[in-house]
């Protein structure tokens, strides 16, 4: 060092500022960061050890990382190369790893790196560090104001260890300016000032943290306060806000504190708190953020969180953003903070994210098929058969009707969960009936509709029940076969309902809805089906919760007796209750036991005996007579049988049990012709040559030969298959109460 050189380095530590002056020579100076840097911690036994390895020291202005890297320099034997990434580039790194290179070659002699604030190299200069850190020519000591996980590059961080240093304390900042007053080789020790105490907390309050500016201002007010005729320099508040009139806050629209605070903004929001958001929005505002900015992430809650609850947000929202836009600043502030307080205070529902739950299925079903009758026909009517099939809903009750919407293969697919805020609250229950009746009408599609009530093959692929309800009106039906049970059983607000086969759930959300100060038990038979309940109920409160029994129905009054001793139903409900049960008289006997004295049994059962005959379906003109006779006799047979629970009652069997069981019914029975689409996956089942249950093959093999069925099968196949029928059904509904006699 020359003498022009060591006459600079004197100017600089003579006339440079206060905070300059004042950084820390060795870590016993050091104030603050205890956490990272007090006794026994590792950094601090790292510096002390000179065993420093590559570093990255994190946080806001003023709480000391460039400082540590010059306590490192004053401690280490390693040469130490500082420089700044606002003024170098590849250039300057070159230079500084050429000088580590000598030195570790020459001399044995490791080189650290300072990088001051290293967020502002580029990739490309990131880059040329990166293999100089990773052979260990240097060791780095990064400084940045910004994440580190997002402003470096992540090869350079996964080779450096992450310090992270907070906010200095209004404790530390004391401490700093104390020390800088009583300093007389740095500070203002050989001067006499004197500071009055709310002075010093006004400039350690709006320094906020920040050591650098607590010291710029203490010196501010110390250089131009005349002293008295003493000679002693008075720091009174009035000079302190002179000082530091305007706090100083961390907000770079490109960082941390930029994403933090309009993240805190918007979760005030949605989480409908006025008083967080006005506060947030203030700071942001006090910061310089750019409205525009805010009411474009306004505009996205409106429609994200606020959403369907109150479809008005987004208008408020917009006409407050066209006001802004008008009047500018500072009267702007009016429409800014009214559509924050509108959305703060306004119903909340997330429902419009089930687009991005479709969306993810979109990605999944990138083969989805439009279904043929929702495809256009006005080109290939004809030809493909497009269109055919669509039931235009104006021209049915509430113009609404049953048909699938959904592509085959995402059947009972549900992407839009209304809430139970706002207007939401009002639509969204016809959305979830009509919802439900589609359900129910797949999960009887499993096993209780007519058509499969006899062949019981393995499982139908979900794409085929869709094709058989919706073609087949199921859901139109059993929407209509829920609102008669309900009409029949006339629930009050109060009752305690009992649903017998909830494994559809047909009727157990229309009762919750009917009885919301009584009680809904739902009784299942399978795991499955009580965890299906289980999760469409989730969205409840708990005490709207059904009270879920999981058993067969003969021992379903010592469960309900395990929930409550004693507990009787004002009504009883039940779709296909009884169809599967092989005494239907003591399962009716405990229905009887399980109602109160004034209570209602509403039961609505298909009666198989008088369902469709597939034989009838075929074209006899085309079958050999003989082999026709015998497929009629056949399966005529299946329902003559006098031992299978299926088949050997009819409603008048019903009547007499009910009257053996002291209850006096009423038995209406309607016969019903339902459009049914039958696939050929459907005709497989029925054929099916095993299954854990009897299909319509087997039941045809104790009078037919392999023989006749292989030909009946080809029938079958060569006439029905992928054909919509005309499906003959029967059912009886059954309104009971006990006998009073």
């Amino acid at each position: 060092m020359d003498l022009f050189e060591q006459r600079r380095h004197q100017l600089i530590e003579t006339e440079a500022p206060l905070a300059a002056r004042m950084r820390p020579q060795t870590l016993d100076q050091f104030i603050g960061q205890d956490a990272i840097i007090g006794p026994g911690r590792l950094l601090r036994r790292a510096i002390q050890a000179d065993q420093l390895s590559s570093v990255i020291f994190y946080g806001p202005p003023g709480t000391g990382k460039t400082t540590l890297a010059q306590i490192v320099a004053n401690t280490t034997q390693a040469c130490f190369i500082p420089i700044n990434a606002v003024l170098a580039g590849v250039k300057e790194i070159r230079a500084a790893i050429e000088s580590a290179q000598q030195n570790l070659g020459l001399y044995s002699r490791r080189t650290i790196l300072f990088v001051d604030e290293v967020h502002r190299f580029n990739k490309a200069q990131q880059d040329a560090l990166l293999p100089w850190v990773e052979n260990g020519t240097v060791v780095l000591i990064g400084a940045t104001t910004e994440n580190p996980y997002f402003e470096v590059n992540k090869a350079l961080v996964s080779r450096s260890r992450i310090f992270r240093l907070q906010s200095l304390t209004a404790k530390d900042l004391h401490c700093i300016a104390s020390q800088a007053l009583a300093d007389s080789e740095r500070g203002y020790g050989n001067r006499s000032v004197q500071v009055e105490a709310a002075a010093l907390g006004h400039l350690v309050n709006v320094a906020n943290g920040d050591a650098r500016a607590l010291l710029n201002a203490l010196e501010l007010a110390v250089e131009t306060t005349e002293p008295s005729d003493e000679g002693t320099i008075h720091l009174t508040l009035a000079v302190a806000e002179e000082s530091i009139q305007r706090r100083a806050v961390l907000y770079d629209k490109e960082g941390d504190a930029h994403f933090d605070t309009i993240s805190a903004f918007i979760k005030s929001l949605r989480g409908s708190d006025p008083d967080a958001a006005l506060y947030w929005l203030a700071r942001m505002i006090y910061a310089g953020e750019d409205p525009r900015y805010i009411f474009r992430r306004m505009s996205i809650l409106a429609s994200e969180d606020v959403g369907l609850a109150d479809p008005q947000a987004v208008i408020v929202v917009n006409a407050c953003a066209a006001s802004f836009d008008r009047v500018g600043l500072p009267e702007g502030h009016y429409p800014l903070a009214q559509a924050a307080l509108y959305l703060a205070t306004a119903p909340k529902s997330n429902s419009v994210m089930g687009f991005f739950d479709a969306l993810a299925v979109v990605e999944r079903e990138q083969q989805a098929e439009v279904p043929t009758h929702l495809k256009d026909g006005n080109r290939d009517k004809q030809q493909f058969g497009h269109g055919v099939g669509y039931r235009y809903p104006h021209a049915y009750r509430e113009h609404w009707v049953a048909q699938q919407y959904l592509p085959s293969t995402l059947q009972g697919q549900v992407f839009y969960q209304p809430s139970d805020q706002g207007v939401e609250a009002v639509n969204g229950p016809d959305v979830v009936r009509r919802r439900e009746a589609q359900l129910a009408a797949l999960m009887v599609g499993q096993g209780a509709e007519p058509q499969e009530g006899l062949t019981y093959g393995p499982e139908d692929p979900a794409t085929e029940r869709w094709l058989q309800r919706t073609l087949g009106q199921t859901g139109d039906r059993l929407s209509k076969v829920r609102d008669r049970i309900f009409t029949l059983a006339q629930p009050q607000r109060h009752h305690v309902i009992l649903d017998l086969n909830a494994g559809n759930g047909l009727l157990t959300w229309e009762a919750l809805r009917q009885v919301p100060e009584g009680g809904v038990y739902a009784c299942v038979r399978t795991a499955a089906e009580a965890t299906a309940l289980q999760e469409q109920a989730a969205v409840l409160p708990d005490l709207l919760h059904p009270v879920i029994l999981q058993t067969p129905l003969v021992e379903l009054s010592a469960q309900m007796s395990a929930q409550a001793s004693a507990l009787r139903c004002d009504r009883i409900l039940g779709y296909n209750t009884l169809t599967h049960e092989p005494d239907k008289a003591i399962a009716i006997s405990v229905m009887a036991e399980l109602l109160s004295p004034d209570g209602l049994l509403v039961l609505a059962e298909t009666i198989p005996r008088h369902t469709q005959r597939l034989y009838r379906l075929l074209d006899f003109n085309r079958i050999d007579p003989n082999l026709y006779q015998r497929l009629t006799a056949a399966e005529e047979s299946i329902y003559a049988d006098p031992c299978d629970p299926m088949v050997n009652w009819d409603a008048e069997t019903l009547q007499n049990i009910f009257e053996t069981a002291n209850l006096v019914a009423t038995l209406h029975t309607e016969c019903t012709n339902t459009p049914t689409y039958l696939s050929s996956n459907l005709l497989e089942r029925w054929f099916a040559p095993t299954a854990k249950r009897p299909t319509y093959a087997s039941r045809l093999s104790n009078l037919l030969s392999n023989s006749e069925i292989a030909s009946i099968r080809t029938l079958f196949f060569q006439q029905l298959a992928n054909q919509s029928v005309n499906w003959e059904n029967t059912t009886v509904f059954i309104q009971a109460h006990l006998s009073s006699v």
